[in-house]
């Protein structure tokens, strides 16, 4: 969504809302699909003594990979967006504002930007994620595996002792 901000930047006190669902053009990431209808957005633009700031709220569904078991859950996601928006800037080196060419600002980039910044590395289905045995890859969560537990090989000479 690309929103014309001419106006904004030139008159101080103005203000434009938004409120829109999109689609990204690309993948979130590898481990998250994206559930319909997409990405819904919220918020408003506005300049206030000539500081032109955007301020939205971003919340969408996904289908997500626990990185421990490898099971697949819904997860609800809520991103907060907060930027400085400015038409040129003075001092190039400064990163605090985004600047705006031509004052037409692409909305849906700047939002999925953002939501991909704000995504955890990992997903956890439960924080008790028990994970897949190291051995037979059966998921923990479902019970424990018939697998026999490694042996620390200074101890297996007093096991075979044991044993007999």
């Amino acid at each position: 969504m690309n929103i014309q901000l001419e106006q904004i930047f030139n008159l101080e006190g103005s203000k434009k809302d938004f409120d829109f669902i999109f689609e990204p053009e690309y993948s979130l990431s590898d481990d998250i699909s994206l559930d319909a209808p997409g990405i819904a957005v919220s918020g408003k633009i506005e300049n206030n003594t000539g500081i032109v700031s955007l301020s939205a709220r971003a919340k969408f569904s996904a289908t997500v990979v626990c990185s421990r078991c490898a099971e697949s859950f819904k997860k609800d996601f809520q991103v907060e967006i907060e930027h400085l928006l400015a038409n040129n800037l003075i001092n190039e080196d400064n990163d605090e504002y985004i600047v705006v060419e031509n004052s037409m600002l692409d909305l849906s980039s700047l939002i999925c930007e953002d939501v991909i910044f704000s995504l955890p590395l990992r997903f956890l289905c439960d924080e008790e994620c028990k994970g897949l045995c190291s051995k037979c890859g059966k998921n923990l969560n479902k019970g424990p595996c018939d697998c026999k537990k490694d042996v620390d090989p200074r101890m297996a000479a007093l096991l075979q002792l044991l044993e007999d």
